[in-house]
């Protein structure tokens, strides 16, 4: 047990938090118990927007409604000093709050978001990735820079416009460099059908790590010589961006308070309550409960599974799991929640592994200190079987894809040094000046010379290829990967140790479905993913190290089409935020000592 969590539980740190909101986490109500709870869906005086569709008989692929709104958001990016567990440091922060401000709307809604980029102390680009939509239609929306466009340039701004096309609960975190271990995340809510009811939805819980250097600082160690700094170890894990830290272990003299204060919720007895869990942080799997509770789980990402009950629930980086939990009608009204970083050295860990928030009952004093018991949790990597996550709408898998991308991840330490994590032998480096996607919308991907070998660059199928492909995936590292691939949904058809039979596939009928999946260390994961879906999509490792490293690889899906998918204005908008990025570049050092993404 980490010296934090111990003291806690002796009673030596008091339990009344000892800086302000404010002080912590900014303007944030996250983490408060005056934390908005959400309605089951954004009332527009015409009921459901989805009448008539549930998680059974509506494919989310294909007839997500068109509700006629647009959802508008505006966003401020600055850097401002705050103390979230207590340790003082410059964080990222969306309209002065950590974490970022929540993105709600209702199924088929179009979904606008405003950025301002007004990072200082130094200047940076960025780019928001809106993790999970798949951006048909809109994939120069998708915020990868190098990829889909180029950086947001410092006091520039960009308009991402996309429809909420999938529901559940997603988030949107920055794609440029560290960004996103610096605070720059947030939580998405999207409205829609529900595979069981409940009574009250308490909104996002956000788990992460949190480091106490500056992402920059980190970034530069992960890519450089010193093999110390090459897999970063957290300072503490946290709760909706709060938790205390043993200030005695920080000797660098910045200012620490101990008992910063701890994440809280309520819940009423005899009411369901609905929790979004989201691995929002840098690397590390989290093993959540809540002490004395079941939870059942009814969504993993954006697809609503077949519910199963729980009292862990395991998410790798990007991960996301909807939860429900039953109140108890006990006269004990104060439990822990807790989110552990799992102890093995294949997916991270941290010098304070736990993450503890409290949950009080209506009537309960909400200084109270929880005495409950912990759930044992396993310390593993792993997400729950395969076979325990079947999607409500059954979807089989193709047995003949129309085209099969081979890759092999590895890492590796190159002439000069340097570590670099590598798919098929190369390590990515993406050109901010260039994003690939402006090539393929002009046609140019037929050129060879138009594609440099360090952007990993594949194509799936031929130009009008239609049908399924399908990414066998090979780890030849002793570490768990939580592999993201943009645009899709895809089908876990088989992962575990060692190399792919070739053959067995889980549950063909109907595979698991979600956007994040985790690699196993040494072994392999097998994805396939309908061809429907124009555009350039990332397919890399969601630790941010990795990432930095080089693990990514770009898949072109019917390249044909893409010129068509973004259009003249997205050609006109992406070459405006080129020609702002390209003026400030010119006068301006872009430090961009890792893979930019």
């Amino acid at each position: 047990m980490s010296s934090i969590v111990s003291k806690i539980f002796v009673g030596v740190v008091a339990f009344t938090a000892g800086l302000t909101q404010e002080q912590t986490n900014g303007v944030s109500k996250w983490g408060t118990l005056e934390a908005p709870k959400l309605s089951k869906f954004i009332d527009r005086g015409y009921g459901v927007p989805w009448a008539g569709k549930n998680c059974t008989n509506a494919n989310p692929y294909t007839e997500a409604p068109d509700t006629g709104v647009t959802v508008k958001y505006d966003f401020t990016i600055e850097r401002h000093p705050l103390s979230p567990d207590g340790y003082k440091k410059n964080v990222l922060l969306i309209n002065g709050q950590y974490p970022g401000p929540l993105i709600e709307a209702n199924w088929g809604d179009m979904i606008e978001v405003t950025l301002h980029n007004q990072i200082s102390g130094p200047e940076e680009g960025t780019q928001l990735h809106m993790h999970g939509f798949t951006q048909k239609g809109t994939p120069h929306m998708d915020g990868v820079p190098s990829v889909s466009s180029c950086p947001i340039a410092p006091n520039d701004t960009f308009v991402y416009s996309f429809r909420a096309d999938l529901y559940g609960t997603g988030w949107y975190h920055s794609h440029y460099s560290g960004q996103s271990a610096g605070g720059l995340v947030g939580p998405v809510v999207v409205h829609g059908p529900s595979a069981l009811d409940y009574d009250i939805d308490l909104g996002p819980v956000l788990l992460s790590e949190w480091y106490h250097k500056d992402y920059l600082e980190l970034i530069d160690g992960v890519v450089g010589t010193d093999p110390s700094l090459w897999h970063p170890l957290a300072d503490n894990n946290m709760i909706n961006g709060k938790m205390d830290y043993d200030c005695s272990l920080s000797t660098d003299g910045t200012p620490c308070v101990a008992n910063a204060g701890l994440a809280k919720f309520n819940f009423t007895r005899g009411a369901t309550h609905r929790l979004r869990l989201i691995n929002a942080g840098a690397a590390s799997v989290q093993h959540f409960t809540i002490d004395g509770h079941e939870m059942t789980v009814i969504a993993n990402d954006f697809v609503p599974i077949e519910p199963y009950q729980t009292n862990v629930v395991t998410l790798g980086a990007g991960q996301r799991s909807d939860v429900l939990v039953t109140a108890l009608n006990s006269s004990n009204g104060a439990y822990w929640m807790r989110s552990v970083i799992a102890s093995s050295d294949s997916c991270n860990w941290s010098k304070q592994p736990t993450a503890l928030a409290a949950i009080y009952y209506d009537g309960v004093n909400t200084n109270t200190r929880p005495n409950s018991t912990a759930w044992p949790v396993a310390t593993t990597c792993d997400n729950d079987p395969l076979a325990q996550t079947t999607p409500l709408y059954p979807i089989p898998a193709d047995p003949r894809p129309a085209t099969t991308l081979e890759l092999d991840f590895s890492s590796e330490v190159n002439a000069t040094g340097h570590p670099v994590w590598t798919v098929n032998d190369s390590g990515f480096h993406g050109d901010y000046n260039q994003p690939v996607l402006s090539l393929a919308a002009a046609g140019r991907l037929s050129d060879p010379r138009a594609l440099a070998p360090q952007w990993n660059v594949y194509n799936a199928g031929s130009n009008g290829t239609t049908g399924a492909a399908r990414v066998v995936m090979h780890n030849n590292s002793t570490m768990a990967h939580p592999m993201h691939l943009h645009g899709h949904n895809a089908q876990i058809l088989s992962l575990g140790p060692g190399p792919w039979d070739g053959r067995t596939v889980a549950r063909p009928a109907n595979p698991a479905r979600r956007d994040v999946y985790q690699l196993p260390p040494n072994g392999h994961l097998v994805i396939q993913y309908a061809l429907d879906n124009p555009g350039v999509w990332p397919l890399h490792c969601h630790v941010t190290w990795h990432l930095s490293a080089g693990m990514f690889a770009s898949v072109v899906e019917r390249a044909g089409e893409i010129g068509r998918a973004v259009g003249e204005q997205g050609r006109a908008e992406m070459q405006r935020v080129c020609e702002a990025w390209d003026a400030w570049s010119e006068g301006n050092v872009v430090d961009q000592v890792d893979s930019g993404v």
